[in-house]
C-alpha cells in the first residue's frame, strides 16, 4: 500500500490529486503517515514511528489507521 506517485504532499497538510483537481488538508499525524507512505516506508515500520513520536496506545493507533486507510481509498489516493 503505497500513495500513488502523482500526488502532492506538502510539510503543512496540504494534499492535492492533479488527476481529479481533488485538495484536502490533514492534521500533523495523518501528514506524517503520508510522508512515509510516499517514501515507500512498509505500513507496519510507519505504525511503529507513529507509537514512538505519539505515544498512543496500539489498540486506538490500529483504529485510527484503519480509517484513515478507508479515507485515502474513497478518495483514490493510495495504488491498488
Amino acid at each position: 500500500m503505497y500513495l500513488k506517485k502523482n500526488i502532492a504532499t506538502s510539510e503543512s497538510g496540504f494534499i492535492f490529486n492533479p488527476s481529479t483537481g481533488d485538495s484536502y488538508a490533514a492534521n500533523q499525524a495523518a501528514t506524517d503517515i503520508l510522508q512515509l507512505l510516499k517514501q515507500g516506508t512498509d505500513p507496519s515500520d510507519v505504525k511503529k514511528q507513529l507509537l514512538e513520536k505519539y505515544q498512543v496506545d496500539s489498540l486506538r493507533l490500529e483504529q485510527d489507521w484503519d480509517d484513515f486507510i478507508n479515507q485515502l481509498k474513497q478518495a483514490n489516493l493510495l495504488e491498488s
